[in-house]
């Protein structure tokens, strides 16, 4: 008689550790809400939180704050996929925002910064006292800072000096009116666990994951696909490349990067011996100092 393997493997341990949770997130605190992109982090975090409460359905709302930039598959992959899932989601958008004065362009065409007070405001609408975010530790190292119940203040600010202890994956929701919590249940996961998740899962992906041949303009070492947010500027010689995207954030500052992975399973093979960081290889706004991430957390970013 053999006797039966109990062990876990790593990604059941880590889907394990996420949707304990996003349980102990919806037993504790009161409105909770689920910040969904339709990029691949959050994608699996939906995924987590349907096995979590399944067969029911996702016991809070799940929201996206729109910066008008966003890329137009996404946003169509985005409501598909909440309309399957049979969950309300709710638009804080950020160009609606503008219009009324909470918020103003800034020069450099970034929306990261005042997609902020957007974020606030829209907290503070619907009353949310936790948000579940995609951030893992592997990304940035203000986020490998944070912890996984990430308290914020009556103003939704950060500090990374005064956090929560989390001994024995006990985690204090403990929060007065107008605090919050930000929650992070994929904080122990890398990029390549989350790829090897989607595969597992069989877990549908918007196209701009995999490898295909598009138009692409060169800026700071970067590659942008031109699309109607990235024109080529006088004098700037575009050519073709076969790019796929590594993350899926605004699309005038989301590089790509030169590859050959056209399935789940080439892209595995592709991160597993990348030497570039996600964010390091793709994001033109973060390269605004060392320290951007951190100020943005600090002022309420996600």
């Amino acid at each position: 008689m053999t006797t039966p393997d109990y062990r876990l493997t790593q990604l059941e341990t880590l889907e394990a550790e996420s949707i304990h949770v996003i349980r102990e997130v919806a037993a504790e605190l009161e409105r909770p809400v689920l910040l969904f992109s339709g990029g691949k982090d959050s994608i699996v975090m939906l995924e987590l939180a349907r096995k979590a409460f399944a067969p029911a359905r996702i016991p809070f709302l799940v929201m996206h704050v729109d910066t008008g930039l966003n890329f137009p598959d996404v946003l169509e992959f985005r409501d598909k996929r909440v309309a399957e899932l049979g969950v309300e989601l709710v638009v804080a958008s950020v160009p609606d925002a503008m219009a009324r004065g909470l918020v103003k362009e800034e020069p450099n065409g970034s929306r990261n910064r005042i997609q902020t007070p957007v974020l606030l405001d829209a907290v503070e609408e619907h009353g949310f006292t936790a948000l579940f975010g995609g951030a893992r530790r592997d990304e940035d190292k203000a986020r490998a800072k944070e912890r996984v119940f990430s308290f914020r203040d009556e103003f939704g600010q950060w500090d990374p000096k005064n956090q929560r202890p989390e001994l024995w994956d006990l985690y204090n929701g403990r929060i007065h009116l107008g605090e919050s919590i930000r929650v992070f249940p994929l904080s122990n996961w890398t990029e390549l666990d989350i790829w090897q998740y989607i595969a597992r899962e069989g877990i549908e992906i918007p196209g701009l994951y995999l490898a295909q041949e598009r138009e692409v303009v060169e800026r700071q070492g970067m590659l942008y696909a031109v699309n109607e947010f990235v024109r080529p500027r006088e004098g700037e010689p575009t050519f073709r490349e076969t790019v796929r995207y590594r993350t899926v954030g605004d699309a005038n500052l989301t590089a790509a990067v030169r590859s050959q992975a056209t399935t789940v399973a080439d892209v595995i093979a592709e991160i597993a011996v990348t030497r570039m960081t996600e964010r390091g290889a793709t994001r033109g706004d973060d390269k605004v100092s060392d320290a951007a991430m951190e100020d943005r957390k600090k002022e309420g970013y996600f």
